[in-house]
């Protein structure tokens, strides 16, 4: 294939103005992929400096006839939206405009297949952050086609090689998060001119870990893209020992296409006329584990005053790398409040007390809604404008997708996701809901997700797989059905109510649970459990002109205060009820253990169903009102084996009669009953069953005072 040099006076490519025109209508995502960490405002986009850091020194003008045009009143630099992209890919708009062009015309999808001329470069400059040039590396072709590299040392003033080696393209590493590492300059460059951020080792495929200085790459996410040939794989490996001291925050390695020649690189790549954005995100890469083990002193710790992370959806609901699940029972209106908060994350919006940093990229696996229904729901969502317009593009949604999410399943989420985000990963990745894709492996697939070892599985080899595959910093947000219980339970724990294994509520590291607190309300109420936080205040919230807001409790406090004293009468009639059952049943000589009790009196006595009746027994024990009398039967003898506590037992409870005596003078009749006392206790704070210090001494519900039996 000939290699021509790009000439955008060709009446076939697009021209100069065009482009910039192009890049102008896109003004703010281009920003937000240059910046991820500005902020814009309504004339103007604020970031710290043109390495990225957060700040507003560095301001770019949104509209108008300054649009595009920035300065950094920091460091003194100013110009276009071309000095600007060509800082941020570490190109130079004097000495590389042709690459320039091809770069942004690349990224609006605008560029032909054509190679870049860097492909016939002799020369390579490394150069500091500022651009100051520390060592040339020179090319020359033997007549035996042989390569010499000779490489000039700018601070030593000779030709050498320096004690410590830095790498190509500082200035384009620290102004990216993702890095590609080729094998040598020229398929570094090659890369570079089509707007890719990409760095190679001094020193060719047989370097010198130990000189090479690796610390711009701490902290990023790499993929190493090897020569296809032995040399190939051995350079991966001394790359991998160099890199993994650096601590980056993933490894990736590329697997060259199965038809692709010995030696074939990302050179061959271009001259092959490959979309290499694209390629990118597809090809097959083998992710390298990395050595995380560490242990911190308390000196380190407390010494390390470096910025948190921002949060992907403050107050720390959604943090970098975290685990949300969202749950909720049918039709509580879970998965239209999820859509709600996902829209205006997207659009870089507040909604209600939660805050992106920036406007996110979010992908939605929706499993449940079909196409129309979805869009009529997203339509009624009385979205603003702005909020439209700013989310349009950052917020890609599924509809009904019927699959599992099983290997299969993550090729085909993979190259979609790739597909909808192909210039930058998703933020956010979003299931919903897990039920219809589980997939708990070979080995516990028949058991769903009511295992916890199905439950891990799916968590750790697909979930986790997944946000490997397509953002190792994503946040997860999964949203989940919730099961009934008591509502005596669900004060005490509300999160008791997710469905599933408890592996699920120990792996997340935010959760958030959405009911109806009364059915004849449209008010919903939102409770929180953050491991990495303070906690949210529980909220409520409902719908108006089909929009979510926050409800002043107090508007409906006179209906919740008639609501809950009906409650609170009625729970006290159950609690009353089951206590005088139970008493009045061990005189007649009958005892229960909590499973015989709610089969023997489910649907008797106003006490409702049996896991109604059961839950209410257990809750009763938690609060000290029921203890429980583990030991054979007095009469009887029969045991309680197979009860996981024991009999029932209430205060003054006696079993009997064991004996009636008749007085030969009065003719009453006396009877003789056997005082039953507890043995163990339900313990409030683990569940565990202990044993009762003093069988005589009841411990009332309030845990204050004690009552003698």
């Amino acid at each position: 294939m000939s290699i021509r040099t790009l000439n955008y006076n060709d009446p076939g490519l697009p021209t100069r103005d065009e482009i910039k025109a192009a890049m102008l209508a896109r003004l703010p995502e281009v920003l937000r992929h240059l910046f991820p960490n500005g902020r814009q405002l309504k004339r103007e986009f604020q970031i710290g400096s043109l390495q990225g850091e957060k700040g507003q020194s560095l301001k770019v003008s949104m509209s108008g006839d300054k649009a595009g045009l920035w300065q950094d009143f920091e460091s003194g630099h100013s110009g276009d939206i071309f000095d600007l992209w060509a800082v941020a890919h570490g190109l130079d708009t004097q000495s590389d405009f042709p690459a320039v062009l091809r770069s942004c015309t690349d990224w609006l999808g605008m560029s032909p297949v054509v190679p870049p001329v860097s492909l016939e470069r002799r020369e390579w400059i490394y150069t500091d952050v500022s651009r100051k040039p520390l060592v040339t590396v020179k090319r020359t072709d033997g007549a035996d086609g042989k390569k010499t590299f000779l490489p000039y040392d700018h601070i030593a003033g000779k030709n050498s090689m320096p004690e410590i080696r830095s790498l190509y393209n500082l200035p384009g590493i620290a102004a990216s998060e993702r890095i590609i590492i080729t094998e040598g300059e020229k398929c570094a460059q090659v890369l570079i001119d089509l707007g890719i951020p990409t760095t190679t080792v001094m020193g060719g495929a047989n370097f010198d870990p130990a000189k090479t200085d690796f610390s711009p790459l701490a902290g990023k996410d790499i993929i190493i893209w090897p020569d296809n040939d032995k040399v190939g794989q051995e350079y991966v490996e001394r790359l991998k020992t160099g890199v993994q001291s650096i601590k980056p925050r993933s490894l990736r390695v590329i697997i060259p296409p199965a038809d692709k020649p010995e030696k074939w690189d990302a050179a061959n790549a271009v001259q092959d006329g490959l979309n290499i954005h694209a390629f990118l995100n597809s090809v097959p890469q083998s992710k390298i584990q990395l050595q995380r083990y560490e242990a911190f002193s308390l000196a380190e710790l407390i010494a390390d005053k470096s910025p948190m992370p921002d949060d992907l959806i403050a107050p720390r609901l959604l943090t970098p790398s975290g685990m949300l699940v969202i749950g909720g029972a049918p039709k509580s209106g879970k998965s239209d409040f999820t859509l709600s908060l996902l829209t205006h994350m997207a659009a870089g919006q507040s909604f209600l007390k939660f805050t992106p940093p920036r406007p996110l990229r979010v992908f939605v696996l929706q499993a449940e809604i079909q196409y129309d229904y979805l869009r009529e729901r997203l339509q009624k969502m009385g979205l603003s404008e702005e909020a439209i317009l700013k989310a349009g593009q950052n917020i890609h949604i599924t509809p009904q997708l019927k699959m599992l999410l099983n290997d299969d399943g993550l090729d085909i989420l993979k190259d979609l996701i790739h597909e909808k985000f192909s210039d930058a990963p998703p933020d956010i990745i979003v299931i919903d809901p897990i039920r219809n894709v589980f997939d708990g492996g070979p080995d516990f697939g028949n058991l769903g997700e009511n295992d916890n070892n199905a439950m891990l599985f799916f968590l750790q080899q697909r979930v986790e797989m997944l946000r490997d595959m397509i953002n190792p910093r994503a946040g997860i947000i999964l949203v989940h059905h919730t099961k009934k219980i008591s509502k005596a339970m669900f004060k005490d724990d509300p999160f008791q109510a997710l469905s599933g294994a408890s592996s699920l509520r120990s792996y997340y590291t935010s959760g958030m649970l959405i009911f109806r607190p009364d059915e004849a309300e449209d008010v919903r109420s939102l409770h929180f459990e953050l491991r990495n936080g303070p906690g949210i205040v529980n909220m409520h919230v409902a719908k108006e002109k089909g929009q979510w807001v926050e409800v002043d409790p107090s508007s409906i406090t006179l209906v919740r205060q008639d609501y809950s004293r009906k409650l609170e009468n009625e729970r006290r009639r159950r609690k009353d009820a089951i206590l005088q059952i139970l008493y009045d049943q061990a005189e007649k000589g009958f005892l229960f253990t909590t499973r015989q009790f709610a089969r023997n009196f489910e649907g008797k006595s106003g006490l409702g169903s049996y896991s109604s009746i059961y839950n209410r027994v257990n809750v009763l024990a938690t609060k000290g009102d029921i203890k429980f009398f583990n030991a054979p039967h007095p009469v009887t003898q029969q045991s309680t084996q197979g009860s996981d506590r024991g009999y029932l037992c209430v205060p003054d409870m006696r079993l009997g009669p064991i004996t009636e005596t008749v007085d030969e003078e009065t003719g009453e009749l006396s009877e003789e009953f056997i005082p039953v006392k507890p043995t163990h206790f339900k313990d409030k704070q683990t569940g565990a069953l202990l044993p009762v210090e003093d069988p005589d001494v009841w411990v009332c519900a309030d845990g204050g005072d004690v009552c003698e039996l």
